[in-house]
Formats: structure tokens, C-alpha cells, sequence
């Protein structure tokens, strides 16, 4: 059987030292906002070259708060990609936001520029690209078409730890340093993963930085102070100690992404088989491939034992919880990642053996 992704096999080196680390919370029991807790915010923040870093406890709650802290009018219009998880057009509603789709580029999975510029409003008071699958938006662009308007940037980068953006010429600003608000997941796939749920939110702007702050934790920052109405969304000190660990690894791990990604790009070799078109600085949370026969596709995996999945079935607007919201709207790109997607493995310790298998696999369709 080959894995979709072996996250034991994966951190199995750590395992002694996370364990040792925990052990000594255990006799502290600093559990909810511990030192390493702000530990993490601040080796997070200098990671993505962001000034500041707010932990909580999941992506979607980052996504959700970031969007708070702006304390927009009620219903002010929030861009976001037709395809991309569910959480980040929950987060908009959830703030008590307008979502507004915007398709993805052919063959691509980052929000697409023109169908952008046709969908700002004057309601328009936030653009949220995501950079699904790890491969980076062209957030250069957006500024761009956002520049001279009273329009945030808030990107969703719950699959591009690590990412740079690409948009530039010469390569040297991180994923989380270039909006005006950026918001991450440690769910345990993700490419930095806890042993549970976590997320985090960074900007370069202080007086962001001091209201989400408060926002994450009930409103407070000093205790029995609650200010205004917040959330009660921390990343627990067990898991900061976790991720303080696996934030030393994350290079090298993403480095190792890029190697067998660039082994699919060449040897992957079937007519039937589409590959997307990821950025320069992807750093492939999710391989995807297009493919028309798909269940046929799926059949072969099931039978050779190739581990897969779905990223994601279906666009936003296809889901049940927007059927009625979205209706008769259609976004072509966004629904052929959903009809004819698959990811393939891309665990960062596949072996060559398990890597050749796969292609020759794909390549047999």
C-alpha cells in the first residue's frame, strides 16, 4: 500500500523530543496560552518575515477573525475563489459578509485575474485569494487592481507554508508577509501540521496585530477585561510545543515536495492526463491531476493500492450549504478541478521506488 500521506513516518524523528517537551508542560500546566505558545507566534512570524503573528485555534477561525478585526458594514462584499475548501467561504459568512465567487485560471488553481477586475463592486470591501494546493496567487496583480481603492487583501494561506511569492521578480518575500492580512492551518495534513486542530494569523500592521489579538481570546487581553465581543479560538500550549518542533523541518520537507513534483512534471506522460500549472515557489500541499475518466482512474489506484483524494469534489457553489446562494451561477474552471481532480501522493518521504510506481501506474491508464 502507498500512503496518501505517512504523517507518522514523517515525524517519527521528533517524536522522542515532542514527547520529552510535553512531559515538562505536564509538571508546569501551562496548558491554555503557555510560553511556548508566544514561542511559536514569534519563530512563526520571523519565519514568514511577517511583524507579527496571532495564534487560534483553526484555519477557519483565522480566516474568520481577520475578517472581524476589519469591522466592515454588514454585508460588504468579500472576492474569493469558486474552488476552494468550504471554510473560506464559511469564514465570510461567519463574519456576517457577502461571498462573491470569482473562477479559478485554466488549468490552474489561483483565482483568476480578469474574472477578479469584473466582480469588484463598490461593495467590494475585501479581496481573499487562496493559494490552494500550495501553488501562490499573483498577489502583485491584485494590488495592482486594488490599488487607490479601500479594498483589503486577506489571502487564505492554508496550504503554502513555506511559499514565497512568486509574483515578484526577484524571489525573496514569503507567504504571510505580503497581504494585509494572512491566515494559516495547522490542520494535521496540512504541510506544517499539529496533533490536533491550530491556525494562526499574521500581519505587518500593528494595530491589526492588537485588536486580533484580543478578538482570539473573548475580546481580552488582560484578565476579567473584555473590551468587545470575541472569540474563544486558542491554540493550546501542547500543540505550540509540537509545531515549534516541525517548524525546523518545514524546508526541508517542502524541498523534498518540489523534487517529486518535478518527477511527476516530466514522467508523468499520458494523453489522457492533464497536469495543473502550479507557481515557480509551489510548495504542492496537494498534487492534482486532471483526468476525463476519472472513475477509471480510480479503479486502477484501488487495485494497485495507491492511496488518493479529493481537492475537492466540488466548487463552492455546488455545495449543499450555498445550493440556494449561488444559484444558477457557473464557474467553468472551478468545476472541472471539481468533476475530473485527483490528488496523487506527494508525501515528502516517498521513495523512488513507491514515486515510479506511481507514474508508471498513471502512465498504464
Amino acid at each position: 500500500m502507498i500512503k496518501f500521506l505517512d504523517l507518522y513516518n514523517q515525524d517519527k524523528n521528533l517524536h522522542k523530543s515532542i514527547i520529552n517537551s510535553i512531559r515538562k508542560l505536564f509538571k508546569k500546566t501551562d496548558f491554555i496560552l503557555g510560553s511556548e505558545v508566544y514561542e511559536f507566534e514569534k519563530n512563526f512570524a520571523k519565519f514568514c518575515g511577517s511583524k507579527f503573528a496571532i495564534s487560534c485555534g483553526n484555519g477557519t477561525d483565522a480566516l474568520t477573525i481577520a475578517l472581524k478585526s476589519l469591522n466592515l458594514p454588514k454585508q460588504s462584499e468579500v472576492l474569493l475563489p469558486a474552488m476552494t475548501y468550504c471554510s473560506t467561504a464559511f469564514a465570510v459568512m461567519n463574519a456576517n459578509l457577502k461571498p462573491v465567487l470569482v473562477d479559478v485560471s485554466y488549468l490552474s488553481s489561483t483565482i483568476n485575474l480578469n474574472d477578479l477586475k469584473k466582480k469588484i463592486t463598490k461593495k467590494t470591501k475585501v479581496i481573499l485569494p487562496v493559494h490552494l494546493y500550495g501553488s501562490v496567487a499573483n498577489l502583485k496583480e491584485i494590488k495592482k487592481i486594488i490599488k487607490n481603492k479601500k479594498i483589503f487583501l486577506i489571502d487564505d494561506c492554508a496550504q503554502a507554508h513555506g511559499a514565497y511569492d512568486d509574483s515578484e521578480k526577484i524571489i525573496k518575500t514569503k507567504i504571510g508577509s505580503s497581504a494585509d492580512i494572512s491566515c494559516f492551518s495547522f490542520y494535521p495534513g496540512k504541510n506544517l501540521g499539529a496533533y490536533g486542530d491550530g491556525g494562526i494569523i499574521t500581519t505587518n500592521k500593528k494595530e491589526k496585530f492588537k485588536i486580533i489579538k484580543k478578538i482570539r481570546n473573548l475580546g481580552s487581553e488582560k484578565k476579567s477585561i473584555h473590551e468587545f465581543i470575541g472569540v474563544n479560538s486558542r491554540l493550546d500550549t501542547i500543540q505550540a510545543i509540537i509545531l515549534n518542533k516541525k517548524l525546523k523541518t518545514l524546508n526541508k520537507h517542502n524541498k523534498k515536495r518540489r523534487n517529486i513534483a518535478k518527477i511527476y512534471n516530466e514522467k508523468i506522460l499520458n494523453k489522457k492526463i492533464k497536469k495543473l500549472q502550479y507557481s515557480r515557489t509551489c510548495v504542492y500541499h496537494q498534487y492534482v491531476i486532471l483526468v476525463k475518466q476519472k472513475r477509471k482512474l480510480i479503479k486502477l489506484l484501488d487495485r494497485k493500492k495507491i492511496q488518493y483524494g479529493f481537492h475537492y469534489n466540488q466548487a463552492i457553489h455546488q455545495l449543499d450549504a450555498f445550493k440556494n446562494y449561488f444559484k444558477n451561477q457557473r464557474f467553468n474552471n472551478a468545476e472541472r478541478l471539481a468533476k475530473e481532480g485527483i490528488s496523487i501522493p506527494i508525501d515528502p518521504n516517498l521513495s523512488k521506488k513507491k514515486i515510479n510506481f506511481i507514474i508508471e501506474t498513471l502512465n498504464s491508464l
